[in-house]
């Protein structure tokens, strides 16, 4: 009888030999948390102890991927030092992924404080499309003008569109080992997208993401700031993690549109933050309804109410409803924020409201 697709990653799993024990990687007890789904996907955790070579995950990974009917493998790298949990014996048969899966222990190195960066603040969304980068943007710049000392970090390091939208885009200076942040509308700005060519693709994994989370927050001259907003990438991956890992997080704010679609991805970024113990501020809900120019009436395009279902099912507030606006989309391939060009617009009262809101969320009145 032809082998099991379990038995078959198993199998995958004996031929990969572990350096420092030079036993495969299941009998070394460095494998945790292994699952699959019924459509090919595979995800585990891999332990790993301090001296050992990160390349192990790799040689794990391209294994697997030579399995008959793998279509995805994700691998989450934890310490191995930290793990008491007994390893999976050798052959037993993995769990399909039809239920949620158990809660997984994130591995939790201590986070670095910055003083001088103030209030951090993670805006992020559960999938792309949203206009996360909108209320970054946004957000940042309403703070400002209300008179806090704002920096805004692009840590979309996939697709950082932050230098676009705030309307910088130039090499920063170094001086004395320190990036010079540029600087737009009142706040200070670093992106990947200054420093990489606009068609160059960043093909990285979670180390690489975290070195660069790392410096930004470490090796930039921010100076003193009373609000750091930080624009993740969408979903819940190496990005967000790595930034709650790298510094302590005073809260994440989720952005969705009303769309169920947007809505459930939403509620798993939620879930992901409440996980590493991050507070989520509450949700805002973008392109909430189209707004006639002519009569003013609204027509909600992409359905209605779902940022304040999701809000009330989480007991969280909703922190704003944003209209949608083709100012500010125009705006924002301007390098133009809606909050500057149009202030007395629906959506820029909208955005300026949700800065009030976050700010008294955190409980702390901007420097003047």
């Amino acid at each position: 009888m032809a082998p099991s697709f379990q038995q078959r990653i198993a199998q995958a799993l004996a031929k990969v030999r572990h350096p420092r024990t030079g036993l495969d990687v299941v009998e070394s007890e460095a494998i945790r948390d292994l699952a699959t789904t019924t459509s090919g996907k595979v995800r585990l955790t891999l332990l790993l102890a301090p001296g050992d070579d990160p390349a192990l995950a790799r040689a794990v990974r391209q294994s697997l991927e030579t399995v008959e009917g793998v279509t995805d493998v994700q691998i989450t790298v934890g310490d191995a030092t930290a793990s008491q949990a007994p390893a999976k014996p050798a052959g037993r048969a993995l769990p399909v992924m039809n239920e949620a899966p158990a809660q997984q222990r994130v591995p939790a190195p201590t986070p670095v404080a910055y003083p001088n960066l103030g209030r951090i603040i993670a805006v992020s969304s559960g999938k792309g499309g949203v206009g996360k980068s909108t209320v970054s943007v946004n957000l940042a710049v309403a703070l400002a003008q209300q008179g806090a000392r704002v920096a805004l970090m692009d840590a979309d390091v996939y697709g950082p569109n932050i230098p676009l939208m705030m309307g910088v885009n130039e090499q920063p200076m170094v001086i004395e080992q320190r990036i010079i942040p540029l600087e737009a509308h009142g706040v200070k700005v670093i992106s990947l997208g200054f420093l990489i060519d606009r068609d160059q693709p960043a093909i990285w994994r979670g180390p690489i993401v975290m070195k660069i989370i790392t410096q930004f927050l470490r090796d930039v001259a921010w100076g003193e700031l009373d609000y750091f907003i930080v624009d993740m990438p969408p979903g819940t991956g190496d990005a967000q993690l790595s930034l709650v890992q790298a510094t302590q997080v005073a809260g994440a704010i989720i952005v969705t549109t009303p769309q169920e679609a947007s809505v459930g991805d939403a509620l798993r970024g939620v879930k992901m933050f409440e996980r590493v113990t991050v507070p989520v501020l509450g949700i805002v809900e973008n392109m909430s309804w189209f707004e006639c120019p002519h009569c003013g009436k609204p027509s909600p395009i992409f359905g209605s109410g779902g940022g304040e279902r999701l809000a009330r099912e989480l007991e969280l507030p909703l922190l704003g409803q944003i209209p949608l606006d083709p100012r500010v989309m125009a705006g924002g391939d301007a390098g133009a924020p809606i909050v500057v060009t149009q202030p007395e617009s629906s959506a820029a009262r909208a955005l300026v409201a949700v800065a009030e809101r976050v700010s008294e969320r955190l409980g702390a009145t901007a420097a003047r």
